[in-house]
């Protein structure tokens, strides 16, 4: 296996995750949610690295907040 593709399985393993779900979320590949992300970053000097991480912090919030819970005491 390359080193590029274990470097990319190690980020979607224990990365934010912030790419595949919004991509699961607008229906598209997470490899072109990927690419906006890259190609912002450079265009914009950083601020889509920026908003990835406001995203990744956004998510997890509402991980937290919005977690099922399966009975009444599980609180």
């Amino acid at each position: 296996m390359k080193q590029s593709n274990k470097l990319r399985y190690f980020f979607e393993k224990y990365g934010f995750r912030v790419c595949s779900r919004l991509a699961e979320f607008l229906g598209i590949k997470s490899k072109d949610v990927r690419l906006f992300f890259i190609y912002s970053s450079f265009f914009s000097l950083g601020l889509g690295f920026l908003v990835y991480l406001v995203l990744a912090f956004w998510m997890k919030l509402k991980d937290m907040l919005y977690s099922k819970r399966t009975s009444v005491f599980d609180l």
